[in-house]
């Protein structure tokens, strides 16, 4: 394995935890899993934005920063890679699209404090999924919360992350997640390890699924 970090990406429902698991599992890696379950806020976020955006991103962030800190700089002798179902700069994407704009300028404040502290991954894998596919798959794993998503939200969701990654020379592999089955298609995920044994420059390589 040529990356020490790898961080997954993408939308909701777009499919990263799943591939998070089988790519640490293929990789004998280390795997760092956001907690959704944690938050107090979030169910109450998707009833009512307005009230409890503002925590809930707050919730998030320091979350995700404990478990980069505590996971990310500890050395492990048999298990050299990492692997996580996210990116921390989600934190500042996601409170982008759910912030109203005086919020959002503190919020920002306070990322960037955070943000140097964090050791950012060697590689980000992206899956990219349209809309119509990420809400089967929110509605294949039923989280009660998520029931009510609009298309809209999720809209706005994908145009931040595209947008944040073609503004940013980042090394990214681009999934095309249109028809992503991981679990159910070998060659799915044996496309994604071969992937990962080439060397890549910075910036975005597009990769498609058979």
């Amino acid at each position: 394995m040529k990356y020490k970090f790898i961080a997954i990406e993408g939308n909701i429902g777009a499919g990263k935890t799943t591939l998070a698991h089988l790519l640490a599992k293929h990789f004998n890696a280390r795997l760092i899993l956001e907690e959704f379950a944690d938050n107090p806020f979030l169910s109450k976020f998707y009833e009512n934005p307005s009230q409890y955006a503002f925590p809930v991103e707050l919730f998030f962030m320091a979350e995700r920063f404990k478990q980069q800190k505590d996971l990310v700089s500890q050395q492990d002798l048999f298990q050299s890679t990492t692997i996580s179902d996210y990116l921390f700069t989600k934190c500042l994407l996601f409170a982008k699209v759910n912030l109203p704009d005086d919020e959002f300028r503190l919020y920002q404040r306070l990322f960037e404090i955070i943000h140097q502290q964090i050791h950012q991954p060697d590689l980000l894998i992206y899956l990219h999924s349209p809309v119509q596919k990420l809400q089967e798959n929110i509605k294949k794993r039923n989280r009660s919360y998520e029931q009510n998503i609009q298309n809209d939200y999720l809209f706005n969701l994908q145009e931040t992350y595209t947008h944040y990654i073609k503004q940013h020379n980042f090394k990214t592999l681009y999934v095309d997640a249109s028809h992503a089955d991981f679990l159910g298609n070998d060659k799915h995920l044996e496309t994604i390890i071969e992937a990962l044994d080439k060397d890549y420059e910075h910036g975005q390589h597009l990769i498609t699924l058979p």
